[in-house]
């Protein structure tokens, strides 16, 4: 069976700042990534096995079992990046109607991974990139390392729907496609009603997005045949600390 994606417009690395500056968001190739990254694409796609054996999300509120994921917290300050102690990921309700409001405590990002001189590569790429756009003290950045099957039948890439993440930026790696069909990106102007919709199937090609000025989501997958799953990495950039609950700030 053939499936039909619809694909995106890939930008140049020489227009990625004055096009995510004018309408807030790029997509950009696997090449370009490793250009912007200084690493090569061979040494990112190493990265892929890692993505094998991670633990099942336990806090889905809609009962599935179709998320896999693990999580780890950096700072990049003055172009040094350090990992931080292993914290939970917290969104208010505002921004995540579903899961918000509570301390999802994930498995820790494995040291082989950060480790990885791709992966220190890749985070610091990325936040040397986005301080061209807006020059900062320290980006905070988490990241999330993201498998979608389809177990149920189906699986939800955003269950909670079409959201912000209450960050500066957000960036979504495609990693793999494995026997689905479905996982089209939407992506929406917060502050008008202009859209777009496109499917990434190249491995390691990027989203990247304004998170103050675009909404996001992905739509539900399912298999072709008995099974298949979509990977993806998603780093979010903020400059004025991490999102943390006010539990913690009482502590």
């Amino acid at each position: 069976m053939t499936i039909a994606n619809l694909a995106p417009l890939l930008t140049p690395v020489g227009e990625i700042i004055p096009s995510l500056k004018s309408q807030g968001y790029v997509i950009i190739g696997a090449d370009s990534v490793a250009q912007i990254t200084h690493t090569s694409l061979a040494d990112l796609q190493s990265l892929a096995v890692t993505w094998e054996g991670m633990p099942r999300d336990p806090y889905l509120r809609d009962g599935g079992r179709y998320r896999y994921r693990r999580h780890g917290s950096y700072e990049v300050k003055s172009g040094v990046l350090q990992r931080v102690p292993h914290r939970a990921h917290w969104q208010s309700v505002s921004y995540n109607a579903l899961h918000g409001g509570i301390e999802r405590w994930f498995d820790p990002i494995s040291p082989d991974v950060e480790n990885n001189s791709a992966w220190q590569s890749l985070l610091l790429g990325m936040a040397h990139l986005l301080s061209s756009l807006k020059p900062v003290n320290t980006w905070f950045i988490e990241a999330h390392q993201f498998r979608i099957d389809t177990t149920d039948g189906i699986g939800r890439p955003t269950p909670e729907g079409a959201h912000r993440d209450g960050v500066d930026f957000v960036a979504v790696f495609l990693l793999d496609r494995v026997n689905i069909k479905g996982g089209e990106t939407r992506i929406f102007e917060s502050a008008g009603s202009a859209g777009l919709r496109f499917t990434l199937t190249e491995p390691w090609s990027l989203l990247l997005m304004n998170d103050e000025r675009m909404i996001h989501e992905s739509t539900p997958i399912q298999p072709i045949g008995d099974y298949g799953h979509r990977d993806t990495l998603v780093l979010t950039f903020r400059s004025n600390g991490f999102q943390d609950s006010p539990k913690s700030s009482q502590q």
